[in-house]
């Protein structure tokens, strides 16, 4: 017999009538957020599938730029969304687009900072409020975000992996999962290291200390 967790049986703590259209909308726009890790001056949103066809009438839209603003699928907030990102001075659009993707409920985000630095994420919405991110600046990543998590912007060379390991262990942090995603040998990559325990951030600043080829990193 399969097993069913409570969360699959009553769905996610949310607002908004669709746990995959705004709970996870919220979600890939939280993370997405993160990733960015700035201020943001304008942000595009392309929808596709599902989320471009029927995501309007859910509030999807609202829910990603409130996920971008920082909010948590249950936030009361997420109604006002649009006007509250307009009000920050934050310039928003959407798109919708025919083009067929690899799940119904995929959007990819494109967003500029005040100094003109470029992010991009693609994102998908799987169900029951859960999501995968695909993408990050049209470098394939797998990031579900249900794990406290550390993104690690570094070079791949020789080393650098074994560094970040041996500082979260002298930390006393278990890494639960690690993928390691490159644009080709000796180029740009990422760590997304899951961990069993959150990492603060006086835990990522010793990380940047003692680990020289990391160039950014932060949690989600």
């Amino acid at each position: 017999m399969e097993d069913f967790s409570l969360f699959d049986i009553i769905g996610p703590r949310m607002t908004g009538p669709s746990s995959s259209h705004t709970a996870g909308a919220v979600r890939i726009g939280y993370v997405a957020g993160r990733i960015i890790g700035s201020d943001i001056d304008e942000v595009r949103f392309t929808l596709y599938g599902s989320f471009a066809e029927t995501g309007k009438g859910h509030g999807t839209d609202k829910a990603l730029v409130a996920g971008i603003l920082g909010f948590q699928p249950d936030d009361v907030r997420i109604s006002d969304a649009l006007k509250l990102a307009r009000e920050k001075g934050i310039c928003v659009d959407f798109a919708y687009s025919d083009e067929p993707a690899e799940h119904p409920n995929t959007v990819r985000i494109d967003a500029v900072s005040p100094t003109g630095k470029r992010t991009e994420v693609l994102g998908r919405s799987i169900g029951g409020g859960n999501i995968l991110i695909t993408e990050i600046n049209n470098m394939e990543v797998e990031l579900t975000g249900e794990y406290p998590t550390i993104i690690v912007q570094h070079d791949d060379v020789l080393g650098v992996i074994a560094d970040v390991s041996r500082v979260l262990a002298q930390l006393d942090v278990n890494i639960a999962y690690m993928r390691v995603f490159r644009h080709g040998k000796g180029r740009d990559a990422f760590m997304c290291i899951e961990t069993d325990t959150p990492v603060t951030a006086d835990m990522l600043e010793i990380i940047r200390r003692l680990c020289s080829d990391v160039k950014t990193l932060f949690t989600v």
